[in-house]
């Protein structure tokens, strides 16, 4: 069972603290990592944010007929954008999963994002910025290999790396939260290498705002 989720907050400081061709530098990245969420991020908590700030970032909800049209499309985009770059993507009902190897995206033990990874990003950000009437928790996940606390650790940074460099790239803080669940989410066998490879990951889900 889930023991506890720190939600990340991620905006403000962390986009000031890009670099000139906007990628997110160690400082402007290790600002926000581990802090709660606060004003910066309005309601948005862990995929129960608060309708006042959706609105007042401008995001009116889907109607519900329009719903599987509009995930359609993203889905179509995404696949498109993602192909050959590593990152899988599933569609899950009205959701999309896209699913980031730690192995293309971070180096073993860090939560600096690799530079040939920012393309990738670059595209995701692209296709989220089209379509702005959808959410985006950005969650991170590690093998068991390590302490509980140190996971932990290393998932909520790991997530939190690669939110604040959308958010870098103009996506609306009130859309999207960072947490990381450590070693608590394994999707293969942590008594193998292939198995904590896979499990060394962050996801992103994206899912349909209706109010």
């Amino acid at each position: 069972m889930l023991k506890h989720i720190t939600v990340i907050a991620l905006a403000g400081g962390l986009v000031a603290g890009c670099t000139q061709d906007g990628r997110i530098s160690n400082t402007g990245a290790g600002a926000g990592i581990g802090a709660l969420v606060g004003a910066g991020i309005g309601a948005a908590v862990a995929g129960n944010r608060g309708q006042g700030a959706l609105i007042g970032a401008g995001i009116g909800a889907l109607a519900g007929g329009a719903v599987g049209y509009y995930m359609d499309q993203q889905e179509k985009e995404l696949r498109q954008k993602m192909a050959g770059t590593g990152v899988e993507v599933e569609r899950v009902g009205d959701n999309i999963r896209l699913i980031m190897p730690g192995g293309i995206t971070f180096r073993t033990g860090s939560s600096e994002i690799q530079p040939q990874f920012y393309s990738p990003l670059d595209q995701v950000a692209s296709v989220l910025n089209q379509y702005p009437q959808s959410l985006i928790d950005v969650v991170g996940h590690t093998d068991n290999v390590g302490s509980d606390q140190m996971n932990q650790q290393l998932s909520e940074r790991r997530a939190s790396s690669v939110a604040s460099y959308l958010l870098s790239r103009g996506i609306v803080p009130q859309r999207i939260s960072a947490y990381g669940l450590g070693e608590t989410q394994p999707v293969a066998d942590n008594n193998t290498d292939f198995g904590r490879q896979r499990n060394r990951r962050v996801e992103i889900l994206i899912r349909p705002y209706t109010g």
